[in-house]
C-alpha cells in the first residue's frame, strides 16, 4: 500500500468517524424531541483503480420501519375517529337528562300516565286537568328541546368538518412542499433527515384526521393517497372538498393538480373526520328519526284514547288533521262500524248515524240503512245528518259540525283502517296535532289511486353507506293512465328510470312506503329535490311518506296540545259516549273518567313501531320502547366510549412500539459514541503513523 493510499484511507476513515460523531451528537441532543427520529451515517468502501481506498459517507438517513409506521398512522386515524364520535354522542345522551334524576325524559309519559289516573278519579277537578295537560305538553315541549339541540349539533358537526377538510389542504400542502426539499438534499449529498421529520409530525396530524395511504418516492419524500389510490401529495396537492346540503349525506372531494381538473368523491375511511361524517350523516339524524318515531307513536296512543273518549258537554265542532289524502281514497278500506252523535249540552242524543263500513251503509236513528261507496261517503254522511249538522272536507282534512248549541260525539266502535279507529285516523278528536305530517302510516294499499299530480318529479340520490353518491335519479309521477300506488311504485324501481339496481321501495300493510338497498353495496337514499304533489296543495312524496333525513327529523318539534284543549283543560275528552241508554237519558255524564283512564294506559298498549335509529320493526308497548330507546341512547355513548378508550390504547402501544425502533437510545447511541471516538482516534494515529513514515522517507533521500 502507498503512503498517499494510506492517508487517504485514513482522512477518509477520520471524516467518517467525525460524521458518525455529528448523527449521535444530534441524536443525544433530540432524545426528548416529540416526532425526533434517530439517525445514521451512511458509509460504502471507496476504491481507487480497483483497490480500496478507504470509506465513503454517501449520506445520512433516519432509522424508520415502514410496518410501525403504517401501523401508528393506523392506530392514530382509528383513534381520532372514535374520540369525537363518543365526545357528540355523550353530548347528545346529555340532552335526555340524567337516567336517575326526575326530568328524564323518558319518564315522562309515566308522569303523563300517573296525571290521567288521578284525574280518572276526579274528572272534574279543574287542577287535575291543568296538571295532565301541562304533563302532555312538557313532554312534546322536551322532546321539541331536544330535537332542537340535536339539529344543532348536526351544525356544529358540519362546521368542525369544513376546519378539518381547511386543515387536511394546509397539511398536504406542506407534506407536498417538502417532497422538493427532501429531493434537493438527497441529490445535493446533504442532510434531508430535518426536513424528513417535519414531514412525519405533518404525516401524524394527517392520519388523525383522515386515514391514508403513504408510500415513499423513489427521489426522496412520500406518495400520500386517499384509500382509492387518488394521489392527494406527492405529485403536487390536492385540495379537498367538504360538500353537504342539509337532505343529503355529506362526503369529500378531492381535485387533483392538472389542466382541466375535476373534483373526485374519495372514502375517508378512517380518521376524526369519518367519524364526524358518521355522525352527520347517520348516528344523529338516527337519533331525531328515532325520537321522531317514538313522539309520533306516544302521540299515536293518546290519540286514540281522546278520538274513543268525548268531553262534556261535546264539542259543538269536530275538526280532523290533513291525512294528504283525498276523501274517497282516505274512506277506503274501512272496516268494521263507528258511530256519530249529535246530543245537546247535556248530552242527549238526538241523531245517530251509524256507519258500516263493512256493509257499506249509514242508518240513522237505529233505521234501515242507506247504500254509500268512498265516492258517495261525503254526501251520504250530510244527507243523514239532515238539519242537525253538516260534514265537509278541505285540505285533506275532514270536519263534522252540529247545528246551533249540539255538540258531535263519536263512538270509534269495531271501525279499523291499518290499526286506527275512524275518529283516531281523520284526527278528529285529537289531543296532540302537529304542523306537519304525523304518521307515515298513510293507509295506501296498491291498488289505491297514488293521487299525484302526472309529470311531477322527485330527485333521489343513491349513496355508498359512508356518504360518497353513486347516481342521481329524477322519476317522474305516472300519467293518468297508470293512477295506482303500484304504478308509482313501479317507477321508483324502473331499472334505467330508478333506483331498481340500487335496491327497490315496498308499500307496507300500513301504507308506508321504504327503501332498502341491495347487498353488498347496502345503498343509501336521500331525497335532493321534489316538487310532486297528491292533489292540489297537498304534500310531496317525501313528506307524505317521510322519506330522507330532512321530512323525519324535523318529525319529533312539529307536536303541540291541541290549542283547543291547552287554551282551556275543560275540553279534554275524560268520558265515553253511552249509546244504550235509555231514550232522553244522558249519553254523556260529567263524572265519567273512562277516557281519562283510557288515556292514563295509553302507555300499556302494544304498538307497531317503524324503523328508526338502531332499531328495526319492532311491536311493543310505549313504555317498553322507551326502555329500549333510552337504553340504545345510553348504549351508543358507552360503545362509542369502550371504543375510544381502546383505539387510544392501541395508538398509545402502536407509537411506543414505533418509538423504540426509530426513536434515540441514550445506552445504544453511547456505545455508538464510543465506537466513533475509537475510530475517530485510530484514524489520527494512522495519519500520524503515515506522516511519521513521510518524514523518514524524506530524510533519507535528503
Amino acid at each position: 500500500m502507498s503512503l498517499s493510499v494510506a492517508l487517504h484511507t485514513a482522512t477518509s476513515g477520520l471524516q467518517a468517524a467525525q460524521a458518525g460523531l455529528n448523527a449521535v451528537s444530534d441524536n443525544i441532543a433530540n432524545v426528548n424531541t416529540p416526532g425526533y427520529k434517530r439517525k445514521t451515517i451512511v458509509q460504502q468502501q471507496a476504491v481507487v483503480a480497483g483497490q480500496s481506498a478507504g470509506v465513503d459517507v454517501t449520506g445520512v438517513k433516519r432509522i424508520t420501519n415502514q410496518y410501525l409506521q403504517t401501523a401508528s398512522l393506523t392506530a392514530g386515524a382509528d383513534s381520532g375517529r372514535y374520540s369525537v364520535i363518543s365526545q357528540y354522542l355523550d353530548n347528545a345522551q346529555s340532552l335526555f337528562g340524567d337516567p336517575t334524576g326526575g326530568d328524564y325524559f323518558f319518564n315522562l309519559p309515566d308522569d303523563i300516565s300517573a296525571n290521567f289516573a288521578s284525574l280518572a278519579n276526579d274528572p272534574s277537578s279543574t287542577l287535575l286537568r291543568g296538571q295532565a295537560v301541562n304533563t302532555v305538553s312538557n313532554f312534546l315541549g322536551e322532546a321539541d328541546r331536544i330535537n332542537t339541540q340535536l339539529t344543532a349539533l348536526g351544525k356544529t358537526v358540519d362546521g368542525q368538518v369544513s376546519d378539518d377538510v381547511n386543515q387536511v389542504n394546509s397539511l398536504l400542502g406542506q407534506i407536498d412542499g417538502l417532497n422538493t426539499d427532501i429531493a434537493r438534499a438527497k441529490v445535493t449529498g446533504g442532510d434531508s433527515t430535518g426536513s424528513e421529520n417535519i414531514q412525519s409530525q405533518l404525516l401524524n396530524q394527517l392520519s388523525a384526521l383522515m386515514n391514508v395511504k403513504v408510500s415513499a418516492r423513489d427521489q426522496g419524500g412520500v406518495n400520500v393517497r386517499s384509500t382509492e389510490g387518488v394521489l392527494l401529495a406527492g405529485g403536487g396537492a390536492a385540495t379537498l372538498t367538504y360538500n353537504t346540503s342539509g337532505t343529503t349525506p355529506g362526503y369529500i372531494t378531492a381535485t387533483t393538480p392538472g389542466a382541466s381538473p375535476t373534483p373526485i368523491p374519495i372514502t375517508i375511511g378512517s380518521g376524526e373526520m369519518r367519524g364526524l361524517l358518521d355522525l352527520r350523516n347517520t348516528k344523529l339524524p338516527g337519533l331525531s328519526d328515532q325520537l321522531g318515531e317514538f313522539v309520533s307513536r306516544t302521540a299515536q296512543q293518546l290519540n286514540a284514547a281522546h278520538n274513543a273518549s268525548t268531553a262534556s258537554p261535546p264539542p259543538t265542532t269536530l275538526t280532523g288533521r290533513n291525512t294528504g289524502l283525498d276523501l274517497p281514497t282516505a274512506v277506503s278500506g274501512f272496516t268494521g262500524q263507528t258511530t256519530v252523535a249529535i246530543t245537546d249540552s247535556s248530552g242527549v242524543a238526538q241523531k245517530t248515524v251509524a256507519i258500516d263500513f263493512t256493509a257499506g251503509t249509514m242508518s240513522v236513528n237505529g233505521g234501515a240503512g242507506a247504500a254509500f261507496t268512498p265516492a258517495t261517503f261525503l254526501a251520504q254522511l250530510n244527507t243523514s245528518l239532515g238539519a242537525s249538522g253538516t260534514a265537509s272536507f278541505t285540505n285533506g282534512a275532514l270536519s263534522i259540525a252540529a247545528t246551533g248549541s249540539n255538540g258531535v260525539a263519536i263512538d270509534e266502535g269495531t271501525s279499523q283502517k291499518v290499526g286506527q279507529g275512524f275518529s283516531q285516523f281523520f284526527g278528529l278528536n285529537d289531543l296532540i296535532t302537529s304542523t306537519g305530517v304525523s304518521t307515515y302510516d298513510t293507509g295506501l294499499s296498491a291498488s289505491d289511486p297514488n293521487g299525484f299530480t302526472p309529470g311531477g318529479q322527485i330527485t333521489l340520490r343513491l349513496s355508498t353507506p359512508a356518504g360518497n353518491p353513486i347516481r342521481d335519479v329524477t322519476v317522474s309521477v305516472p300519467p293518468a293512465g297508470s293512477p295506482a300506488m303500484s304504478d308509482l311504485v313501479n317507477a321508483l324501481n324502473n331499472n334505467s328510470t330508478g333506483v331498481g339496481l340500487y335496491g327497490a321501495f315496498s308499500l307496507d300493510a300500513q301504507g308506508g312506503l321504504s327503501f332498502t338497498g341491495t347487498s353488498p353495496q347496502n345503498t343509501q337514499l336521500s331525497v335532493v329535490a321534489d316538487n310532486t304533489q297528491r292533489g292540489a296543495g297537498g304534500p310531496s312524496i317525501s313528506q307524505l311518506f317521510g322519506l330522507g333525513a330532512g321530512a323525519r327529523s324535523a318529525r319529533a318539534g312539529s307536536y303541540q296540545v291541541n290549542p283547543a284543549v291547552a287554551n282551556d283543560p275543560t275540553k279534554l275528552a275524560l268520558g265515553t259516549l253511552d249509546l244504550g241508554v235509555a231514550p232522553g237519558q244522558s249519553a254523556i255524564t260529567p263524572g265519567d273518567g273512562s277516557g281519562a283512564l283510557a288515556l292514563s294506559q295509553a302507555g300499556q298498549a302494544t304498538t307497531l313501531f317503524k324503523a328508526a335509529g338502531d332499531l328495526g320493526n319492532v311491536q311493543m308497548s310505549l313504555t317498553d320502547y322507551a326502555a329500549q330507546f333510552g337504553g340504545s341512547v345510553g348504549r351508543d355513548a358507552a360503545t362509542a366510549s369502550s371504543q375510544a378508550t381502546s383505539a387510544t390504547a392501541v395508538q398509545t402501544e402502536a407509537d411506543a412500539r414505533r418509538q423504540s425502533v426509530e426513536g434515540v437510545n441514550i445506552d445504544e447511541e453511547l456505545i455508538n459514541l464510543t465506537t466513533y471516538q475509537q475510530a475517530y482516534t485510530a484514524n489520527a494515529r494512522m495519519i500520524q503513523a503515515t506522516k511519521d513514515m513521510f518524514d523518514v522517507l524524506s530524510g533519507l533521500i535528503t
